[in-house]
């Protein structure tokens, strides 16, 4: 069954993901350092892990061919990628296997150059494009998924 694995402590598109989730009957899978608050659904689950790293690693190891990940957590993202899941960041962006290594170098220059004072602040904010494109990509990544994972 197709899991949609959410790096939830930050994750912007929460309820997005629970109106496809709905759509698809799929479960959800929210891991996060701290409890949050979740729909009282029996196809949503809260998985916490405190400590560093700890909700991705967790998602790192259970995240599989047939899964969609969705961070914003670029090493996270390799490493689903690396056990064959989907990614998909909040902004709707598909990250792929051809892609993840220019996306990991740009990730660590932008790292130093933030420690060296450089460039100071962080991404954008979300906007309403943003949540259209993401519920459109998850929308599709999930029927991709279905074809290439149908049920047995």
């Amino acid at each position: 069954m197709l899991i949609l694995y959410v790096d939830a402590d930050a994750c912007p598109v929460k309820d997005e993901v629970y109106r496809v989730a709905r759509r698809y009957a799929m479960r959800v899978v929210l891991v996060a350092n701290a409890p949050l608050r979740v729909p009282a659904d029996a196809l949503v689950e809260l998985v916490v892990r405190p400590g560093f790293g700890a909700a991705d690693d967790w998602i790192a190891e259970q995240a599989g061919p047939g899964d969609v990940v969705i961070t914003a957590d670029i090493p996270l993202a390799a490493r689903s990628l690396a056990k064959g899941a989907r990614v998909l960041d909040p902004k709707g962006r598909p990250l792929t296997d051809n892609d993840i290594g220019g996306v990991l170098a740009l990730r660590n220059l932008m790292d130093e150059l933030r420690q060296g004072g450089t460039v100071t602040g962080g991404p954008a904010p979300m906007t309403a494009k943003d949540r259209s494109r993401f519920l459109s990509k998850l929308d599709e990544v999930v029927n991709a998924v279905q074809r290439a994972h149908p049920p047995r």
